[in-house]
């Protein structure tokens, strides 16, 4: 039984698979899917079809390719529809992933601002609660005023009794 060390690197290992970076795949098939949902897709697929046909029509007999069943145009269809597929399947899966971790994302963001929003109104609601055990400024100047008014009312009872 051989147990590796954990301090050195591992032997490098040849294998016959061939080696595929994902993620540059991915982007290449999402490139592609975008282009294949494209008017400019659609316009140069039909262009191709009519020179085809028309090519295999109206061209003399010795320079057709693809007499009228038109096997080999239909094979073509089919291994581009085979390989289109796949691809689109692979960016629709790559997209969902990335709505998946932005709806996390999102999710995480509005628990925050939930919990801020709490927070702020705890807040407000305990200097409401303070203010309203503490003297404010209008209060404050209406006794300070009503205060006036009985001194005025007093020395005004004193200098009439004097």
């Amino acid at each position: 039984m051989t147990t590796e060390r954990l301090d050195q690197p591992r032997a490098l290992r040849r294998s016959l698979r061939p080696h595929y970076d994902p993620e540059a795949f991915g982007r290449l098939s999402e490139q592609i899917a975008r282009f294949l949902g494209t008017a400019r897709f659609l316009v140069y697929m039909t262009a191709f079809v009519a020179i085809w046909v028309a090519w295999n029509i109206l061209a003399p007999a010795g320079l057709q390719f693809d007499p009228y069943p038109f096997i080999f145009l239909t094979l073509i269809l089919s291994l581009q529809a085979s390989y289109a597929a796949p691809l689109i399947l692979l960016a629709q899966n790559r997209q969902d992933d990335r709505d998946r971790v932005q709806y996390e994302q999102d999710r995480a963001a509005a628990d925050r601002n939930q919990a801020d929003v709490e927070y702020l109104t705890r807040e407000i609601a305990g200097l409401r609660l303070a203010i309203s055990e503490v003297a404010t400024r209008d209060y404050l100047r209406s006794e300070l005023q009503r205060l006036a008014e009985e001194l005025n009312s007093r020395s005004g009872s004193e200098r009439g009794g004097a």
